[in-house]
């Protein structure tokens, strides 16, 4: 059977492909020098909506049941802890301190699915490719949070988000953000995202009224910094940003092992 192809169809599956792309990757046909589709910027936008959207709530509501149940006290103890926070609307960051094998992603995956079944946003990303893989809807914070590539002393930075984008509408209504691993980011893009979120929804507070949760282990990863020297490092650490004065985030610690 011989099908006349219409210029509408080849249309509609390049939309499909780069719905696909944008899901997997964050990126536009476009940007990969790959033949583009014909929308509007309305559906660009709803795109980057329904891709933090379209999760099925029974089986968020069936992962939430057969693993709640696993957590050992720590982790129940910091599980709750971030779940009293998001649920005040606590503005800031919350440092979720885990050293390895106590069990930081199970947790993470867990408040993931809490407060996606309530219909709520969160963003998920992490400082490497491999960590992104293993939180649910995660993928890197450079492509995600669109991070300057170089970061300069004495500066203010931002993401390159603009308002009225897909990725801006996704930040501004958003309820949650989770940066794995966030100890081998540089401090000022930490800093990029306080800013950005408080431009974007035009509030003052620190990252723009918006719970933050940040987890990683100082005691295993820290910023790369090419020849670099200790002093370096430590200049570069969110340690030693403002936002990780004791007034302006909340410290989460898990010490027993799973």
């Amino acid at each position: 059977m011989n099908l006349d192809y219409t210029p509408d169809m080849f249309n509609q599956a390049l939309i499909i492909i780069e719905s696909k792309v944008l899901e997997m990757g964050g990126k536009e046909l476009e940007k990969l020098e790959l033949p583009t589709s014909q929308r509007n910027s309305g559906d660009r936008l709803n795109s980057e909506m329904l891709r933090e959207t379209s999760y099925d709530v029974k089986e968020l509501d069936a992962y939430i049941t057969a693993n709640e149940p696993l957590l050992v006290p720590d982790q129940r103890a910091a599980y709750n802890a971030i779940l009293t926070q998001i649920e005040k609307k606590t503005s800031g960051t919350i440092f979720l301190d885990a050293p390895d094998g106590t069990g930081k992603t199970f947790v993470i995956n867990l408040l993931l699915a809490k407060i996606r079944h309530q219909s709520k946003i969160t963003i998920t990303v992490a400082s490497s490719g491999i960590a992104a893989t293993l939180v649910h809807g995660g993928r890197t914070a450079h492509s995600t949070l669109k991070l300057p590539l170089k970061f300069l002393e004495n500066q203010t930075h931002l993401c390159s988000i603009t308002k009225g984008t897909g990725e801006a509408k996704v930040l501004q209504e958003c309820e949650l953000v989770v940066w794995d691993e966030c100890t081998m980011a540089h401090r000022y893009a930490l800093e990029a995202l306080n800013h950005t979120l408080q431009d974007l929804r035009n509030n003052g507070k620190n990252m723009g009224g918006v719970v933050v949760l940040i987890a990683g282990d100082f005691r295993q990863t820290l910023p790369v910094i090419p020849k670099g020297t200790m002093p370096d490092e430590l200049k570069t650490c969110l340690k030693s940003s403002y936002l990780s004065e004791p007034e302006q985030h909340v410290h989460i610690t898990i010490c027993d092992p799973c």
